[in-house]
């Protein structure tokens, strides 16, 4: 049941569409824009960053015909709150209960979709939208992405890979918008979300063992090479219905007029990368292309936040947003000709965590904050009492289920502890990593003195960001995160008692 808070909400709400829909657009034919999310798929492993044992010909197109960012990254490392930075603007820690894996979105934080619709835009997704988490009771009429389209299902080539066909869904959406209406489309694979068929990357992809790249922070075995190829496996699956979607573009004549952006939401799904705070976790694949809007075949060194893609598809539109975001278009940088840094103040980025997968005591969070500049990695863990991937005892659920996983649990149980410290032990209050030469984070100098003047600078920056942001965690509420509801983990009760008791009912 609506209240009366969600009630005023609503009509607000209806008051700003209605403003947005009478808005007086660009006299140049507003683009279409196809915004494609794949789900934990990291960005050194699409074929234009160098991989060579995952193949993605179709985000190596856009890149090639596009731009390529280098530094692009998502606020916060897990599914929802990744999400719902990109669909608001805003860093999760500007987001109340959204700053948490399982938490509820409100609908007092405008998404762009609504809007793009209320401006005359034909809007749909296919696959994941925003999830998981609670966006019934937070007031939103349906998910945050738009409106679904999934009826259209195929025979997937594994188990583990969903049988959403992505492409002819695309398909229908198309066919039902308006004539010369502009569309907005979120293809939200996914895939690499867990679980796989164990072994399908060789015998159903034709993988092979020695190809695999495995990380320094794994141990190299047969199982974890296997893991690898099936991850692979599915991030090309992604990649495939990539292409299809360009293909229908490209038949209807569209393309040119479609901006493409493609990216995923954090990192892929394995110890010490997905829902931790290390460069391969947060540091986020981009590629962006739009006919010949913008010069190909450049690789752009500017930091690029989630939070950018909001008020950048506003600025394509010709939407001028009346509400609040942190993030900042990138149109002049795409508009640019210019390769490298093309604008000298995005030369930093800030990110951060709290309450992701249950498994602590009370369900309490693991509250990071980071901030990373070309030079240097710096996180400050703010409970370092806690196991940041959750406690021994409930199986470390922070981290995925996967044959990787029980591995490194089995070597640390033997007395081989190197990878298990790794992902699963504790951690020191500060962790600082040179990225020039360490780019997997596994030498932490937070303690080597020669760095003191670093951490201070570092930390001093991020700590002026995150005031000005009001942070509830640097202003001294933190722990209001760990007292928000799971929306989707309670039952019905326990969330009327908790609404009640918050006001918020």
């Amino acid at each position: 049941m609506i209240n009366k808070r969600n009630m005023l909400l609503m009509m607000v709400t209806g008051v700003i569409a209605a403003n947005y829909s009478s808005l007086v657009v660009a006299s140049q034919k507003r683009p279409n824009i196809l915004f494609a999310i794949a789900d934990d798929v990291s960005r050194m492993h699409l074929g234009a960053y160098g991989c060579k044992f995952v193949r993605t010909p179709n985000f190596d197109r856009l890149a090639k015909q596009g731009i390529l960012f280098t530094n692009c990254y998502t606020t916060n490392p897990k599914c929802s709150p990744s999400r719902a930075t990109i669909l608001t603007g805003r860093n999760t820690w500007e987001l109340e209960d959204s700053c948490n894996h399982f938490g509820i979105f409100w609908n007092k934080f405008p998404v762009y979709p609504d809007i793009l619709e209320a401006s005359g835009y034909h809007i749909g997704y296919t696959g994941k939208g925003w999830a998981p988490g609670d966006w019934q009771t937070g007031g939103f009429k349906r998910n945050p992405a738009g409106i679904s389209y999934g009826k259209k299902k195929l025979t997937p080539p594994a188990e583990g890979i969903s049988k959403v066909d992505y492409a002819e869904n695309f398909a229908d959406f198309l066919e039902t918008r308006q004539p010369n209406q502009p569309f907005y489309f979120w293809y939200g694979g996914h895939e690499a979300h867990r679980r796989y068929e164990f072994q399908s990357g060789a015998k159903v992809g034709g993988k092979k063992l020695d190809d695999a790249d495995v990380p320094p922070y794994f141990p190299d075995d047969e199982t974890v090479r296997h893991d690898m190829l099936d991850y692979a496996f599915e991030t090309e699956w992604f990649d495939q219905h990539l292409g299809k979607m360009l293909t229908i573009l490209e038949d209807k004549g569209e393309l040119d007029n479609t901006l493409v952006v493609v990216t995923s939401d954090n990192g892929m799904p394995f110890p010490r990368v997905k829902g931790q705070i290390y460069d391969d976790d947060f540091h986020m694949p981009l590629a962006v292309c739009w006919g010949d809007r913008i010069k190909g075949g450049r690789v752009v060194r500017d930091y690029v936040s989630f939070s950018d893609f909001a008020p950048t598809f506003f600025e394509a539109a010709g939407i001028t947003p009346t509400h609040q975001m942190t993030g900042k278009s990138i149109m002049g940088i795409l508009l640019s000709e210019e390769s490298g840094r093309i604008d000298q103040n995005r030369n930093f980025i800030v990110v951060g965590k709290e309450r992701h997968d249950r498994g602590r005591p009370n369900d309490v969070g693991y509250p990071v904050r980071a901030i990373r500049t070309d030079e240097f990695m710096y996180a400050v863990n703010f409970k370092t009492d806690r196991w940041p991937a959750g406690n021994p005892e409930r199986g470390y659920p922070n981290i995925d289920g996967s044959p990787t996983k029980a591995m490194i649990i089995e070597l640390q149980k033997q007395g081989i502890t190197r990878y298990w410290d790794l992902a699963m032990g504790k951690r020191p209050p500060e962790e600082l990593y040179s990225m020039v030469d360490d780019e997997h984070c596994m030498r932490n100098l937070a303690d080597d003195p020669k760095y003191e003047e670093v951490k201070a600078d570092l930390r001093s920056r991020m700590f002026a960001l995150l005031t000005a942001q009001k942070d509830p965690r640097i202003l001294g509420n933190g722990d209001v995160f760990d007292n928000y509801i799971y929306g989707s983990a309670k039952s019905k009760a326990e969330k009327a008692a908790w609404l009640k008791k918050a006001g918020k009912k």
